[in-house]
Formats: structure tokens, sequence, C-alpha cells
């Protein structure tokens, strides 16, 4: 848990913000390379790596050879394929189990996948130390387990988060090893990830690709933006179709390959279409439409309906860590997101717009 007075960067990254908690780093093995243990390869090739945290990890199984956990005496041979994954968050130093209601969606000895409601942090962090996702699924685990007095799960059960005031889907890690099998799903882009969202504006293509680079602005620190590939941030890469079109907002499908913070939101303000009320990213104005008295009431309306930015992680898909089964979960707009479409067919309807997508 971090201490009261963290600054607002830290808050972003480890309480409602980043989506991956591990990223991965890849090495070949160069041909003229002699046969080295595995933490002496690494050891010189990532920055402020020693060797006791790598054989830490590769304890863990964060380190793989040619897709397969090695132990940390293995040699590595010219044409290795080596995978490093790294924990991006810290460690909870206290989680108090709650008392609270989530909605489970799947759960067996190893996962949970639960449908986190808007307004709901999802791990402990400066100005959200309870009411967190985390300290929900603590108490759940202890009521699996009287004994259990220090709940394991949070240190290692998020592979992935979403932000505050989004709704949807997440998945996480009952055991260690599910998390790591998890984990290498989430840092390899593999696990399949769909949101819906309603933007302003409309589109000219049905279907497009957003890529740039997503890091923290420059000037105001509290917020995402695009960079230039190479230039700030990390890679980030969303894809998105048009599912219905408003006039003055759309609605869309993301389907994401990365998971930087704020993804969604900052790569759809950066291509001219912030998310409907988004009051980080401009979204919480009028950005389509002449402003006059009866359209910004409708509007003003719709934001009461809908009081954050209308996005919701609408689908989940992985391979199960232990059984290796595909598993692929859905979920239902909630009813905030759904009334909103719905006034906005019903004005687009009145005014005879076109609203196929």
């Amino acid at each position: 848990m971090q201490k009261p007075g963290a600054d607002f960067e830290d808050e972003l990254e480890n309480s409602e913000g980043a989506e991956e908690l591990y990223e991965r780093m890849s090495f070949t093995v160069d041909k003229g390379q002699e046969p080295l243990r595995i933490d002496k390869f690494l050891i010189n090739r990532i920055e402020g790596g020693t060797r006791n945290k790598l054989q830490q990890a590769i304890e863990k199984g964060h380190v793989l050879v040619n897709g397969k956990a090695i132990k940390s005496n293995h040699k590595i041979k010219p044409g290795d394929e080596v995978l490093v994954y790294s924990e991006t968050s810290p460690e909870s130093t206290e989680i108090v189990p709650e008392k609270m209601e989530l909605n489970f969606v799947y759960e067996d000895d190893d996962i949970i996948v639960i449908n986190k409601p808007a307004g709901m942090v999802v791990h402990p962090g400066s100005g959200n130390y309870n009411g967190t996702v985390v300290n929900g699924i603590a108490w759940h685990l202890q009521q699996q387990s009287p004994e259990l007095t220090e709940v394991a799960l949070p240190r290692f059960g998020l592979v992935h988060r979403i932000d505050k005031n989004t709704s949807g889907l997440l998945v996480l890690a009952k055991n260690e090893k599910a998390s790591i099998g998890l984990a290498a799903q989430f840092a390899a882009h593999t696990a399949h990830r769909r949101y819906i969202a309603l933007v302003w504006g409309d589109f000219e293509d049905s279907e497009g690709t957003i890529s740039g680079h997503v890091g923290r602005h420059q000037r105001f620190r509290k917020i995402m933006d695009v960079y230039p590939e190479g230039d700030h941030g990390k890679d980030a890469v969303t894809h998105y179709t048009v599912l219905e079109k408003f006039g003055y907002v759309s609605l869309v499908e993301c389907r994401l390959e990365t998971g930087r913070t704020h993804q969604i939101r900052v790569h759809m303000k950066h291509i001219g279409h912030p998310l409907f009320n988004d009051d980080t990213y401009g979204g919480d104005r009028i950005v389509k439409g002449t402003v006059f008295t009866k359209y910004k009431q409708f509007v003003d309306n719709c934001f009461a309906i809908c009081p954050r930015h209308a996005l919701h992680a609408k689908t989940l898909g992985f391979i199960h860590p232990t059984t290796k089964k595909e598993m692929f979960f859905n979920s239902e707009l909630p009813e905030d997101i759904q009334q909103v479409i719905e006034k906005w067919r019903r004005y687009v309807s009145a005014k005879g717009i076109m609203t196929e997508g």
C-alpha cells in the first residue's frame, strides 16, 4: 500500500491507471555466444538487474527460454529466445479484507473473473485504501479459507486493471502459478479484450487502427498523451470498429493489442473523438454540435444519466493457465451507458439522422 501523501503520478499508475501489471523484455542469443548461465546472461542486459533479483524471477517462472520456464543453472545457447516478465506494480504491505458485493462471473481453483462496476478502484493506492476490488477479493478468499490471516492473493493476483470509472470484466489469479500463466498472455498481447465506448463525433471510415506511444503528458503530469514512436512513452495499438452512428456521437468497439494507462481514452482523444463525458480528456463538454439551449439541455441530461466516461470492458478471452482451455467471457453494457445510447437513438431518429455503423 502506498503511503499517504504519494503524488498523483503514483496514484495514476497504481490505483486506476495501468492495465498491464507485467512488461515483457525479449532477447535473442547471438550466434557466437558461448554457453552461459541464464542469470549471468541477463545481468548485463537488464538495467538495474542483480543476480539475486534475477534468480528470484527465475524461481517464480518469470523467465522463459524458448517458451519454457527454466532453472537458475540453465545455460543459454546461440539462437535461444529469452523472455523476461517484470512486475510493474509495487507489492502491497497490507490489504484489509472487506465484505462487499462483487459480481462474480466465473471462479475455479485458479482464477476469478468479475464484472467491475464503474466507480470502484481495482487496487489500494494513494487516496484509495479501502473499498477496492482487491479488498473485496481478500475477504472472499478468507471465507473460503478461514485460516488465512494474511491473504496472499493481492501480491500476485492482478495481471491487468481497468480504470476506476470504467466498468467491465477483470480476471484475477488465485495462486502464483495462475498469475504467471495469465501475466505471460497479457505481456505477450495474446489475451483478447474488447471494449465498447461512446465517443464524440462522426467517423468517415467504419474501422481503423490507432498507433502511437502513450506516455505521461510532459506539461500536465496528471494526464497521458500520444507521442511519435521512439520519442516518449510506450508503444500502444488500438483497433476500432464503428458500431452505430448518432451524428453527434458514435458507438465504437475497441480491441486492444496493448494495455497502456488510459489507452483507449487518450487514443480516441488523439484522433479527435474523446469519450463521452470523459472529464480528463475533454469529453465532458459539447464537442460536436451547435451549443443551443435545447441541445445543451439534452447533452447535460445524458451527462447526468452517465456521470463518468462511457467505456465498458465488454469481452475478455484468454487461455486458462492450468487447463489450457480457451476461456471467453461477455458482459452486458451497464444501465447508465445503455440509457444514454437509447436517448441518442431517439434524439437522432426524431431529427432524421442516419444511425447505421
